[in-house]
């Protein structure tokens, strides 16, 4: 019987140095991830262990259960669509500027422009929430363990910095190692995700009812007096508590950005891409309900402004309490890790194409292959942004922390608006990869660019009363800063493209000779 030849390991690398050559740029990063690799740091990014733990009281307090047990599947749902639309681009232009790259090479350099920096500032947005919510939790986690350990305001935001530096050194020394460690993420995320499931399954001895889980609504957000059937409830309150699902499930873009590390990237990027997502989606379900079930102390976790260690405090033994908070630290700290990969090789890419003040500096790797100064100036600029995290937060909510997760959910779904929206205009003249949506890109694309556009105007809004203005007993430390900060930097960012950027910056800058014209793949209608 004849065989078919199997293509040698050199092969695909071969293949995928050619593709990007035809994209414009020289193999510079090391090529050595596999697929499962980019799959896992887009999940590990998204981390059930991570966001579901840390913004649960954004949904607690914004609609109670059913924000999150009907919540959580239907906004999931709309987030893969969007994942599907990206898994198209990412198979056609496998890139590290993945997002501004889409929309420069669809559209104009304007929109590249844009796009690149609405995506730089979610991805530093996105690693500093990350960080600085697991040291939130490492505070707790010392309390707990630690006799004298206060857990105080700046013993977290100390904690916060020690975390973001050990992040920037894995990144700049473990070159060898950080794709292995985006495996061992994955099955620490599965594997602590199961174990916390069944604690809290087996080790309490009371449950709360299906009646709770899946009818109970709260409105302790201080808007509508309580109310929880009126419309400033559905069309305000409720929506608000959808930031933890948004939150939880992004950063998938990092597919994307390791693109030019992965081997047969074409395919496997967009397969890790939308897969993150599924999964993701899946196991953070289960993992929240499995905390409604267990949440049977409603006052303590009211009391605690809907933290979730409240649960777990309430519902545990002392040892059992502990050993959730620490898989959730863990798990947080390898989520942050891959923050910080995702982040710089989008600020490695978008210098290299000029695009950034002092982009030469930027725009350098060591002789191993790693954007060092990339992965030093993102790391700082995520610890500016969360500078107001030292100031106490309003009636106990962390504004601070959730003001944070606003820019980062802002910043990536407006980049990831730009080239879907792009992708629609294009219509047939856009080439696909081997990995695309077919025909089902028009209904799919528009979902996607609708949903963004809400959620864009809801993310933006006050998150308590005292943060709007003119309201009694308005404080300036309540205020959603996120409009300010997004806002603020697409001000600087159109004033400086108008004054000066027009001028000069062109999109993607080869750094490869124009190759001969590659033959397009044959496309699969649909997925893979």
């Amino acid at each position: 019987m004849a065989t078919t030849p199997v293509p040698t390991a050199e092969q695909p690398m071969d293949d995928d140095a050619r593709r990007l050559a035809e994209l414009g740029y020289k193999q510079e990063l090391r090529r050595k991830w596999s697929g499962f690799s980019n799959f896992a740091i887009s999940f590990s990014i998204i981390s059930i262990l991570a966001g579901c733990f840390t913004t649960f009281g954004q949904a607690w307090n914004n609609g109670g259960p059913v924000a999150i047990s009907w919540g959580w599947p239907l906004i999931s749902l709309f987030i893969l669509i969007i994942g599907f639309c990206m898994a198209e681009l990412v198979s056609a232009y496998p890139t590290a500027g993945g997002i501004y790259w889409w929309a420069a090479t669809m559209g104009r350099p304007v929109h590249g422009w844009f796009t690149g920096w609405l995506n730089l500032i979610g991805l530093v947005a996105v690693t500093a929430s990350v960080d600085y919510g697991c040291a939130t939790f490492l505070n707790l986690t010392l309390s707990a363990l630690v006799d004298g350990w206060a857990g105080t305001l700046r013993q977290a935001f100390v904690l916060f910095v020690i975390i973001l530096a050990l992040h920037g050194l894995i990144n700049i020394f473990g070159h060898r190692i950080i794709d292995v460690l985006q495996n061992v993420s994955v099955w620490w995320h599965v594997a602590g995700a199961a174990v916390v499931v069944a604690i809290l399954v087996f080790v309490p001895d009371n449950h709360q009812s299906f009646q709770f889980v899946f009818t109970e609504r709260f409105n302790n957000s201080g808007f509508g007096a309580g109310d929880t059937g009126g419309l400033t409830f559905w069309f305000y309150v409720l929506p608000l508590g959808f930031l933890l699902t948004q939150y939880t499930i992004t950063g998938f873009d990092a597919c994307a950005h390791v693109s030019e590390e992965t081997r047969g990237a074409s395919q496997a990027a967009a397969r890790g891409l939308w897969q993150s997502i599924f999964y993701s989606a899946i196991g953070g379900w289960i993992l929240l309900l499995a905390f409604l079930f267990a949440a049977t102390d409603v006052e303590a976790v009211n009391a605690a402004v809907g933290f979730s260690g409240a649960i777990f405090e309430s519902a545990l033994t002392p040892v059992f309490f502990k050993i959730v908070i620490i898989i959730s630290t863990i798990g947080q700290f390898f989520c942050g890790m891959s923050c910080v990969t995702s982040m710089s090789r989008m600020a490695y890419a978008f210098s290299r194409d000029r695009a950034v003040p002092g982009w030469r500096l930027w725009s350098t790797v060591d002789r191993n292959g790693t954007p060092v100064n990339a992965i030093i100036g993102a790391t700082l600029a995520g610890l500016v942004l969360t500078l107001p995290a030292l100031y106490e937060s309003a009636a106990g909510i962390p504004i601070a922390f959730y003001a944070v997760v606003s820019v980062a959910v802002l910043g990536l779904y407006l980049s990831f608006l730009i080239p879907i929206a792009l992708r629609l205009r294009m219509g047939d003249r856009f080439v696909p990869g081997p990995w695309t949506l077919g025909r089902k890109y028009k209904l799919l694309g528009w979902i996607a660019v609708v949903e963004i556009a809400v959620i864009a105007v809801y993310f933006v809004l006050p998150i308590v009363p005292s943060g709007v203005p003119g309201n009694d007993g308005f404080t300036w430390s309540a205020v959603n800063y996120a409009p300010l900060a997004v806002g603020g930097v697409l001000l600087v960012v159109a004033v400086w493209w108008y004054a000066s950027a027009r001028r000069w910056f062109t999109g993607p800058v080869r750094t490869v000779e124009e190759p001969a014209a590659r033959s397009e793949p044959a496309a699969a209608d649909g997925s893979d």
